[in-house]
């Protein structure tokens, strides 16, 4: 229980905040899970623009910092450079 009218306030607004940043952060890993496991590389591209983007959105929002969603990046291409060498 909560002592004023703002904390109350306070844990519901941010309890509606891990919420909705939790979906953001699940769906970025979702999408470059997406992304590797794609059969064709057409389909690796389209879902290749999909995840950037989501990524870049999130960092954007201040759901990841801005140095995580480079990383996640970078570590994608660099899997997905090496997945098109092994081919």
């Amino acid at each position: 229980m909560t002592h004023s009218k703002q904390a109350a306030k306070r844990v519901r607004s941010s309890n509606k905040a891990r919420v909705q940043n939790r979906a953001v952060r699940s769906a970025v890993r979702s999408a470059i899970t997406k992304t590797l496991a794609a059969e064709t590389p057409a389909q690796r591209a389209t879902l290749l623009r999909d995840a950037m983007k989501k990524t870049d959105k999130a960092a954007k929002g201040g759901v990841l910092h801005k140095n995580t969603a480079a990383r996640r990046k970078s570590r994608l291409m660099k899997a997905l450079n090496k997945l098109a060498a092994a081919k």
